[in-house]
C-alpha cells in the first residue's frame, strides 16, 4: 500500500496511460465503476512496482526513495490485484514481471487509442450447427483478431445465426430452416444499416457447414467493404498470420467434356473423385479439381493466401463456363477452410457464372448429399 504523496499530475498521466483499467495481466477491469451496481466512482489503487519504502514489497535501499512518485514505477490496479501483488503473493510478482505487465498494457492502450475513424469495422458473426456441435463465437476473440488494422465499431457483434437450434445437418429441414433464418436475419439486422450508411465495413467471422458459408458469402457479395477471417488450429485464434514463403493452387482439368460437370475443392482435405462419381450413379461426369500439394485443415494462414483464392476462383469459374457453355450446372463438392467457403460465395456472380449446386459431406448419410442449388435462385435477393 502506497504511503507516499503522488502529485495529481502524475496520477492523471497514469490514468491516461492505463486507459482507466487495471494493468494486471489478463484483468483490464474498468476502474471508474462498481462491478455490481455499475455506479460510477473511482475504484482504482495506485501500486508501486518497487515499494516506496525499502522494507515494502520489492523495496530497495536506494530506488524506493528515488522512484516513489515516478510514473515508470506506478501501476493502476483494482483492489484484488493490488492486494495480490503486495500481500498475498509478493514473491510471485518480482519487479521485472510487473514492469513487463505495465509495458504491455500501456502499449496496447496506446495502439487502440491511436486508431483512426476510418479503421472502424462492424463485427459480423454467423454460426450454425455442425453435426451435433454448436460453434461458439465471441465478439472478444473477433476484436483481438482485427487489431491493429481494424477495430470494432461497437461493443457487440451483428449476429446472424439461429440460437439454440436442435436441428442437425443430416436432416432435410436443417438446410431450409438455416437458409431462411440467415436471409431473414441479414435482411432485418444488417441490410438496413448498410443502406443507411451506418455500416461501412464488415469483419466476418463464421463457423458453419460449408454450404451455409457459401450462402453467407453470396448474400454479402454486394457488400464489397468486408474482410473474412479464418479460425486457425495453431495457434487457436482468428488472427491472420505471416504469409508462407511460397504457395500455389493446383488445377486439374477433366480429360473429357460431358454435360454433367463437377468441381472438386480439395483444400482442407482430399476428396477422391470416386466419391463424387458415386453421387451421379454411373453418369459420365467432367470433374475439375482445385487443390494444394498437401491438403490439410490449417494451410490457410494469411490474407495474401485468401486473396489468391479469390483470384483463382474467378479464373476457374470463367474457364469452366468457357468449356461447358452457359447452360451447364456446376456441382460443387467443397472441402475448404471456412473463410474460403465464404469467399467462394462472394466471388460467384449469378448473372455471369454457371449456376451452382452445393453438396455436403456427412457421415450420417454415408457420403456427399445435395443440400441446395443456386440455380434460378438469386432472384430472391430482389424479393
Amino acid at each position: 500500500m502506497s504511503i507516499s504523496y503522488i502529485p495529481e499530475s502524475v496520477k492523471l498521466r497514469l490514468w491516461g496511460k492505463s486507459g482507466g483499467r487495471c494493468q494486471y495481466e489478463g484483468c483490464s477491469k474498468p476502474l471508474w465503476m462498481d462491478d455490481l451496481t455499475k455506479a460510477e466512482f473511482n475504484t482504482a489503487y495506485i501500486a508501486h512496482i518497487i515499494a516506496d519504502k525499502p522494507m515494502g514489497p520489492r523495496g530497495h535501499s536506494d530506488l524506493s526513495k528515488k522512484l516513489k512518485s515516478d510514473i515508470s514505477n506506478l501501476m493502476l490496479m483494482c483492489d484484488e490485484h493490488h492486494r495480490l501483488i503486495d500481500k498475498i503473493d509478493v514473491e510471485g510478482h518480482p519487479a521485472k514481471r510487473l514492469q513487463a505487465m505495465k509495458a504491455r498494457h500501456e502499449a496496447r492502450i496506446e495502439l487502440l487509442t491511436s486508431l483512426q475513424e476510418n479503421k472502424r469495422s462492424h463485427v459480423l458473426i454467423y454460426g450454425a450447427n455442425i453435426g451435433e456441435q454448436n460453434p461458439s463465437l465471441s465478439w472478444q476473440k473477433a476484436a483481438q483478431a482485427m487489431i491493429p488494422l481494424r477495430y470494432p465499431a461497437e461493443p457487440r457483434a451483428i449476429e446472424l445465426g439461429l440460437r439454440n437450434s436442435s436441428f442437425e445437418d443430416h436432416s432435410a429441414e436443417y438446410w431450409a430452416i438455416e437458409r431462411q433464418n440467415l436471409r431473414c436475419n441479414l435482411n432485418s439486422s444488417l441490410r438496413p444499416r448498410i443502406v443507411s450508411g451506418e455500416v461501412e465495413h464488415l469483419s466476418i467471422f463464421a463457423l458453419a457447414p460449408q454450404p451455409l458459408l457459401i450462402e453467407l458469402g453470396w448474400l454479402l457479395s454486394d457488400i464489397p467493404a468486408a474482410e473474412v477471417y479464418q479460425l486457425h488450429r495453431e495457434p487457436p485464434d482468428w488472427k491472420w498470420q505471416e504469409s508462407p514463403g511460397s504457395f500455389e493452387f493446383l488445377i486439374k482439368e477433366p480429360s473429357e467434356i460431358y454435360p454433367t460437370v463437377a468441381l472438386n475443392l480439395s483444400l482442407s482435405a482430399n476428396i477422391d473423385n470416386e466419391r463424387i462419381l458415386a453421387v451421379f450413379s454411373g453418369k459420365n461426369v467432367s470433374i475439375w479439381r482445385m487443390s494444394i500439394e498437401a491438403p490439410n485443415n490449417d494451410f490457410l494462414k494469411s490474407r495474401e493466401q485468401l486473396k489468391l483464392v479469390r483470384q483463382q476462383f474467378r479464373r476457374l469459374f470463367d474457364r469452366i463456363k468457357t468449356c461447358h457453355g452457359q447452360d451447364a450446372l456446376l456441382h460443387v463438392f467443397p472441402a475448404v477452410p471456412v473463410s474460403v467457403a465464404v469467399e467462394l460465395g462472394r466471388v460467384w456472380m449469378p448473372k455471369a457464372d454457371l449456376p451452382l449446386c452445393i453438396y455436403d459431406q456427412n457421415r450420417k448419410v454415408g457420403g456427399f448429399e445435395k443440400t441446395f442449388s443456386f440455380e434460378d435462385d438469386y432472384n430472391r435477393k430482389e424479393g
